[in-house]
Formats: C-alpha cells, sequence, structure tokens
C-alpha cells in the first residue's frame, strides 16, 4: 500500500519543529535519497549521531545478527549479556582507569537526568551549577540544567535549584562553585548552542574548583563524544577526570543508545535502586555500539576527523574571506564546525537553496550553520558539499 508521507505526517504526527519537506527513503555514507531518487549530500549525521554514516554494513551485520539471538533480556538488565560485556571491554580500551564504571541509558537526555539525579544523591545537596547557551536534553531534569531561556521558559514547573553562568567565564565559576553545590555539568564544546570551543585551560580549571568544594564534575560528551572532535573524548583529551561523563549519538551510529562512565569513587556510593530503567543496556543496542566503537578504532578515526576537520576549516574560512559581509564567523574543532550568518534572512536563504542543490543543513539560533558530517566523511566528498555551499552564498550575496 502506498502512502502520501507527508500528508500523514503533517496530519497525525505532533511535530516539535518546522519540517523539511524532504520524504528520505534510503542512505548510505553521507549520500541519501528521497522516494522520488533524487540525491542529496548530508551534513547533519542525523545531529552527529550517524558517525559511520548511513546504512553502515558494520551496523546493519550487527544488528541482523543481534536481532536473530535476542532484542531484550530476561528480567531486563539483572541478567548478563555477552554484547553488553562486549561493549564494556570496547568503553575500557578508550577511556582511563578512573572511568571504568557504566551504567546505560536509551538517550543523552536520560544518561544526564540520571548524573544529576546520583549527583544529588551522592552528595546530599542540591544545587546544580551550568552554563549559559548549554544544551542537555529535553527531560524535565535536563531541561531545568539548560543554559537556553527559550527551552525553559515555556514550562511552569523546572527542578529548581539551578543556577546559570558564562560560559568559559573562570571568575564566574568562581563565585558559584561553593560548598553548597552537587554538581556543576559542562559541555567540552557547547554543540547547541552555537559550536562554542573554551579555552584550553577551562575545564581543568572547573574540575579544580569541584574538588576544591566537593561537587561533582558532570561533562556532557554527548555530542563531543566518540571522535567527533577529534579524540575519543574532548575532555579526557585535555587531562579532566569527571565524576560522570554523559554519551550518546554517535556511540551507536544511529540506534538509540545512551552511557555513563562513572568515576570509582562515585560508583562506590550508588546503592540498589539508585536507578535502572527497562531498556538500558538492552542486548541490541549494546551490540551495535561494540560493532561501532570497534570500526572507529579499526579505521584509526581520531587521525582521519583531525586531517579532514583541518581541511573542512580551512574551506569554511575561506568562504568567510571571501564573502565577508555574509559570514560573520567560522568556529569549532574536528568534525563539529560552525559558519554564524550577519543576518537570519540570509542565513534562512541559505539553507533553503543548498537544499534545492542537494546539500542537506543543520540551521541553529536563526543564523547559525552547523557542519557535521559523518565522520567517515572524505576530503573529496567535503569539497563536493563546500562547493555547493560556495555557490549558494554567492547566490545570496547577490
Amino acid at each position: 500500500m502506498l502512502y502520501d508521507t507527508i500528508a500523514l505526517e503533517d496530519h497525525h504526527l505532533v511535530s516539535f519543529g518546522e519540517k523539511t519537506p524532504l520524504v528520505v527513503e534510503r542512505g548510505s555514507g553521507i549520500d541519501v535519497w528521497d522516494v522520488s531518487g533524487r540525491h542529496y549530500l548530508d551534513f547533519t549525521a542525523g545531529l552527529a549521531v550517524t558517525s559511520l554514516g548511513h546504512a553502515h554494513p558494520v551496523i546493519v551485520k550487527a544488528l541482523i545478527e543481534q536481532a536473530g539471538k535476542i532484542l531484550q533480556n530476561p528480567d531486563s538488565g539483572l541478567t548478563y549479556a555477552p554484547s553488553r560485556a562486549r561493549l564494556l571491554a570496547q568503553l575500557v580500551r578508550i577511556l582511563p582507569q578512573p572511568l571504568h564504571r557504566f551504567f546505560f541509558a536509551n538517550s543523552g537526555a536520560e544518561a544526564n537526568d540520571a548524573a544529576l539525579k546520583l549527583a544529588r544523591k551522592i552528595t546530599g545537596r542540591k544545587k546544580i551549577v551550568s552554563m549559559m547557551r548549554s544544551f542537555h536534553g529535553r527531560t524535565i531534569g535536563a531541561t531545568s540544567v539548560t543554559g537556553q531561556p527559550i527551552q525553559r521558559d515555556r514550562y511552569a514547573v523546572l527542578v529548581p535549584y539551578c543556577t546559570f553562568i558564562p560560559y568559559n567565564n573562570v571568575s564566574a565559576a568562581l563565585r558559584a562553585i561553593d560548598d553548597e553545590t552537587a554538581a556543576v555539568i559542562v559541555e567540552p564544546v557547547q554543540g547547541e548552542g552555537g559550536v562554542w570551543v573554551p579555552e584550553p585551560g577551562y575545564l581543568p580549571q572547573l574540575s579544580g574548583m569541584c574538588r576544591k568544594t566537593g561537587a561533582l564534575l558532570i561533562v556532557d560528551e554527548i555530542q563531543t563524544g566518540f571522535w567527533r572532535t577529534g579524540p575519543a573524548f574532548a575532555s579526557i583529551a585535555q587531562g579532566v577526570i569527571p565524576d560522570f561523563l554523559t554519551m550518546a549519538k554517535g556511540i551507536a551510529g544511529g540506534f538509540p543508545f545512551g552511557a555513563v562512565a562513572v568515576s570509582e569513587a562515585a560508583a562506590a556510593k550508588i546503592e540498589p535502586g539508585d536507578h535502572g530503567g527497562t531498556y538500558c543496556g538492552n542486548p541490541l543496542g549494546c551490540a551495535v555500539a561494540a560493532a561501532t566503537i570497534e570500526h572507529l578504532l579499526a579505521v584509526d578515526i581520531e587521525s582521519s576527523v583531525k586531517r579532514v576537520g583541518e581541511h573542512c576549516m580551512k574551506r569554511l574560512i575561506g568562504l568567510q574571506q571571501t564573502f565577508p559581509t555574509i559570514v560573520k564567523e567560522v568556529r569549532g574543532c574536528g568534525l563539529l564546525l560552525a559558519m554564524e550568518i550577519f543576518r537570519e534572512e540570509i542565513a534562512g536563504r541559505i539553507h533553503r537553496e543548498a537544499l534545492s542543490r542537494g546539500l542537506i543543513l543543520n540551521i541553529k539560533h536563526g543564523k547559525i550553520i552547523r557542519i557535521f558530517p559523518a565522520l567517515t566523511i572524505t576530503e573529496k566528498e567535503l569539497d563536493v558539499g563546500i562547493e555547493i555551499l560556495e555557490e549558494v552564498i554567492a547566490t545570496a550575496a547577490g
């Protein structure tokens, strides 16, 4: 039976954003095709999720093999699973010794929610310090610590005792983090907030303040983790060992999955009944995540992301120099980059025109275009998309 996809979705689906009139049927790598067979380049990776690209054979194989065995264990996570053990072994390979305790979630928002809840339980304190412009998810707890009023103010009831300070501001952090603080939650690079990269010493100084006051440090690596910025984890590369490190998005290459790495000290204070979840650590998700991480390690994705990311940054800076009245700023690291446009109407025109020419972009806050394709993208594939972007900006400038 054939369906009118757009009509059915528009009539029956509750949508929380403006939909793009694009019906995607299939994908391969950074390429996708709509139902009419038209080809597009995906520079969004499903919002930094499809780290191996679309329909990667490694993920397809893991899904099929595990689905043929078992999807969900009897008694859920209270029984053991080989795929879960395999995933734990992979996480131990890429995280340092103090962070070799884990639990699993279904999403990044759930991972952050759990970390916040457990931090308050462990410390016996209430206050959470978060950053302006931050984004930590859409559950009521994660929304409460998200530093964007537009994300919080529409809800009548939020979790209390949340304090917001400017990002990358050590003086503000010194004033806010005290002996009443349960936890500080921070992104190594603010992704949804507009791709803001802090000074190199910022995270280590936050970590020191937390140790001094007894507050716990929650590092949200949901968007930056699994080699998105180059290293496996942006915070670990700076020598920071948080109490909780939250993960999702790229961990399973597109399959909904999340995880939390917990320090030994924090894990020692977690007791039975403190947290749980029906699908948390389900065998299917674990199998896909383990296969994804194994493949990323095998192909030395860190070197590739650094090389292609530097190439992309040079191309974007070139666009800024060519169109100085259109492009305000270029920023980011690895394959998490942003191009900020001076005027929202021009940014919107670029976004729409790019789509009409076969390039799918993501736009935030009206004028920030994020570039975060699959980690496996080649320089040649990247150049094709940048050339389309250059043509579109030239049209907008004219």
